[in-house]
């Protein structure tokens, strides 16, 4: 008998993080003798459901009732950190009490939080958000990892981390050697384990960085509240100042201290966006200790206050955006041109 999937879509849904946890199950219908999944689009809030790339999937109402051998994918994006229907949580509620498995898939991780089914489990979100996710449910243990399982309940970083959870589902329940097959055909080698970071390059090209150049990147994000002052890291990490910073500058493109920077601005526009946290609470939490220089710097990286940027993806613009990259950063950080 197929398994059943229900793809339960929240509007603005990444439509690439859904497309990477259906494929590998209609590549294996392909290799099969029969079909061993099927699969249902639902919705609490409407019939057409539209993801962040503008196209339009038709849903139907969700079922009363699902067997506890089929699975619901919580697909959520952009707008789920803040997305709140009651008949959705309780529906979501009543699934776990008959053991249906569960999956939040990128920001689907707010609304199995929301609805109570993460507290005191372990959980994921995309990176990018994570931070205001844990803010929002401190009794969740959240961590930076492809996807996470505990109890019939899963959460997925989104993205191409959906490739590598579907391809454990799939081998669990049907063997290595058909997810050996679907890997060939999808061409995803090697398959990640759930616990594999989400990322290893920052954006700064194809190969993975320096181990030293790591330990400092992973120093100035488990720190952002209080950072850590460069000779610290350069103690900790065993280094000299000067040899860190010359292998950071290379690999990165900026100094740690402009790193460290951006890293803290990057956590206060998430906070911003997916908490009710104030201004000032947000510039400590970022690890500013004047509200002006935090003000000023936002500015200078994003081009908005920081009390213009609550709302990650504004009614009025056709798509999302994310200014915080280190290439717009550096930009930020060029001395302005005078006129001649």
């Amino acid at each position: 008998m197929a398994t059943k999937i229900y793809y339960l879509l929240i509007p603005r849904f990444n439509m690439f993080s859904l497309s990477n946890v259906m494929e590998p199950t209609r590549v294996a219908n392909y290799l099969s003798d029969t079909e061993i999944y099927n699969h249902s689009f639902i919705s609490f809030d409407g019939n057409d459901i539209t993801a962040s790339n503008g196209m339009k999937v038709a849903c139907e109402a969700a079922p009363q009732r699902i067997d506890r051998d089929d699975l619901v994918f919580v697909v959520g994006s952009w707008g789920a950190e803040h997305y709140a229907n009651k008949p959705l949580f309780s529906w979501l509620r009543l699934q776990a009490r008959n053991g249906v498995r569960l999956c939040a898939i990128e920001m689907g991780a707010y609304i199995l939080a929301r609805a109570g089914l993460l507290a005191k489990r372990r959980a994921t979100t995309h990176w990018s958000y994570l931070a205001g996710f844990q803010e929002q449910f401190p009794e969740v243990e959240a961590n930076e990892q492809l996807y996470s399982e505990q109890n019939r309940i899963f959460c997925c970083a989104g993205s191409t981390s959906g490739l590598d959870l579907m391809l454990h589902l799939i081998e669990d329940a049907h063997g290595t050697t058909l997810t050996a097959e679907i890997s060939d055909i999808v061409l995803h080698h090697s398959v990640r384990a759930g616990t594999e970071p989400q990322r290893k390059t920052l954006g700064r090209g194809t190969e993975a960085l320096l181990p030293d150049v790591r330990e400092a990147i992973e120093l100035i994000e488990g720190n952002i509240s209080e950072p850590l002052t460069m000779p610290e890291i350069a103690t900790q990490i065993g280094l000299s100042q000067r040899q860190l910073e010359r292998q950071f500058k290379k690999a990165v493109g900026c100094s740690i201290v402009q790193f460290g920077l951006l890293v803290r601005l990057q956590h206060a526009r998430v906070l911003l966006i997916s908490t009710d946290l104030g201004v000032r609470e947000i510039a400590t939490a970022s690890g500013f200790n004047s509200l002006s220089h935090f003000a000023f710097a936002f500015k200078k990286c994003f081009g908005r206050r920081p009390s213009e940027y609550r709302n990650a993806w504004p009614e009025q613009d056709t798509a999302p955006h994310w200014p915080g990259t280190l290439g717009r950063f550096l930009e930020t950080l060029k001395p302005a041109k005078t006129a001649s």
